[in-house]
């Protein structure tokens, strides 16, 4: 058997260490694996004749588990000034009479998808549709 340890950065609750561990069970070769998100790491013990190294890695690339958990930032570039196309930014609105800042939103549009990035999260399937 052979051990793997790698850094997952996008592993950061729970419910990844769940989907982490079905998604490389999943492969066959794949004997045990051991995830931390407080370590945002997984420890993976395979037989490397039945399954490779790049395959157990490419799995994890293609459900966003490897490299950063990506988070919008606000630059400090007023948005109509910005050359950036897909711009982040939240909108305010300060009124003349109070000359003070009263509203604070953030416009976040749902597209299916979880509000917040999350690796590995998709629609619920019943048992029948699989």
């Amino acid at each position: 058997m052979t051990v793997l340890t790698l850094e997952l950065p996008a592993m950061y609750g729970d419910h990844h260490v769940v989907e982490v561990r079905r998604i490389l069970l999943e492969l066959k070769g794949v004997e045990n694996v051991y995830a931390s998100s407080g370590f945002r790491a997984a420890e993976i013990t395979y037989n490397a004749k039945k399954v490779a190294k790049q395959d157990i890695i490419a799995k994890l690339e293609a459900v966003g588990y490897i490299g950063e958990l990506s988070i919008p930032e606000e630059t400090d570039v007023p948005a109509n000034e910005s050359e950036i196309k897909d711009l982040f930014f939240r909108h305010t609105e300060a009124y003349a009479q109070t000359n003070r800042v009263v509203s604070f939103e953030q416009n976040v549009g749902h597209a299916g998808r979880a509000l917040w990035p999350c690796p590995g999260m998709a629609p619920i399937t019943s048992m029948e549709e699989e």
